[in-house]
């Protein structure tokens, strides 16, 4: 009940820094992801079938809202999650981000209905909240840490949950053609009540310049562990649109 508390004061904080804000640029930025196989935030687990991710950022000053919406290709939903998230320290090289969000994940069942069966789409609440530090040893190239605690409110789904990685970001590789590539490698430990694991993800993306579509994959491999749900090897690939805009508040 304290880190619920905890979790929910983290939310009120944000709210009342938003309103406070005395700045004047507001952003709205988002994408589009297109992949063979949707990824979910935690790359231990998949939806092992098409999927397309919308993401969304809005806000001003430290302060954005960020929901991220996510559906199998077939229209069905898979996740939403409502981020807040706040960059309560940038200060030189380091950086540190806290955040919060409700999410609702669905999960679909074969249920007896009237004397048959039929498959049934049930929704699964969480909480959560987030801690990502990160350090800039070069313009291009950056260290850090990061930590997701969740709460499961729902039969059949676990009750806590500890998400901590240790992650790296190179960018601005060149390639021909004037393209970028950018990577993510990262160790990770996940812990569901009782259950644990370690793992090894990464993210490529390959992008250029002014031009709005982006091409990313995602790859995971278990370490070890016993999280159910989990599959010894993952990947994706994605086509991305991405879009950023900037407004100024004229007084």
């Amino acid at each position: 009940m304290k880190r619920f508390s905890l979790l929910l004061l983290v939310l009120l904080w944000s709210f009342t820094g938003f309103a406070q804000t005395k700045d004047s640029i507001s952003h709205f930025s988002g994408s589009v992801n297109v992949t063979n196989n949707g990824i979910s935030l935690v790359p231990t687990f998949s939806l092992g079938k098409p999927a397309a991710i919308f993401l969304l950022s809005v806000g001003k000053g430290r302060l954005s809202f960020e929901p991220d919406m996510r559906f199998a290709l077939e229209g069905k939903p898979w996740s939403f999650i409502f981020w807040w998230r706040y960059k309560a320290v940038q200060s030189g090289k380091f950086r540190l981000t806290v955040g919060a969000h409700p999410a609702v994940n669905f999960r679909t069942y074969r249920l007896p209905v009237n004397g048959d069966s039929t498959d049934v789409t049930v929704a699964r609440r969480f909480l959560a909240g987030e801690l990502a530090p990160n350090y800039l040893l070069s313009k291009n190239v950056s260290i850090g840490l990061y930590y997701l605690f969740a709460i499961g409110f729902d039969i059949n789904t676990p009750k806590y949950g500890h998400f901590i990685t240790v992650n790296s970001n190179i960018s601005n590789i060149g390639l021909p053609g004037k393209l970028k590539l950018r990577f993510n490698p990262q160790f990770y430990y996940l812990k569901q009540d009782k259950r644990d694991g370690f793992y090894f993800t990464s993210a490529f993306t390959i992008s250029k310049n002014n031009f709005p579509f982006s091409v990313s994959s995602i790859i995971n491999k278990t370490l070890s562990g016993n999280i159910l749900g989990s599959k010894d090897f993952v990947w994706n690939v994605s086509l991305i649109y991405s879009f950023n805009k900037n407004y100024v508040r004229h007084q």
